[in-house]
């Protein structure tokens, strides 16, 4: 395994491998629960490489590094026309870094927001 796109916990019963790719995925779902967030900011780039089969939907968005043992977040985002950006902001770094400990049960020592756009409603 490729130490470093996995976190590894090793025990007297073996290793345990976790892809940055389900970090990811605990990201975005967490993200998407905090009110004010209209949704990860991507690019042509992105979009293209998803299409040619390189990136996958659920890390748009989002890095993952592995820091030893502790796991740093990048979220990119859009907040909604209206909302309080830093209040979103914030809540996005409380939630991540809540639900990543509570699932995965390893450190979070950063969450970074990126904060690229406005998103607006669609008109009706």
């Amino acid at each position: 395994m490729p130490e470093n796109n996995y976190i590894i916990r090793a025990s007297e019963q073996g290793s345990v491998y976790i892809s940055e790719d389900v970090v990811a995925t605990i990201v975005g779902e967490a993200v998407r629960e905090v009110d004010g967030v209209g949704g990860f900011a991507t690019s042509l780039g992105g979009e293209i490489a998803e299409r040619l089969g390189g990136k996958r939907p659920s890390a748009r968005g989002v890095k993952i590094a592995f820091e030893e043992n502790e796991v740093i977040v990048e979220a990119f985002i859009l907040v909604q026309y209206g909302a309080i950006i830093n209040d979103v902001a914030t809540a996005v770094q409380e939630k991540v870094a809540e639900s990543v400990e509570a699932i995965m049960g390893v450190r979070v020592k950063a969450v970074n927001v990126t904060v690229c756009g406005i998103a607006f409603d669609k008109e009706k």
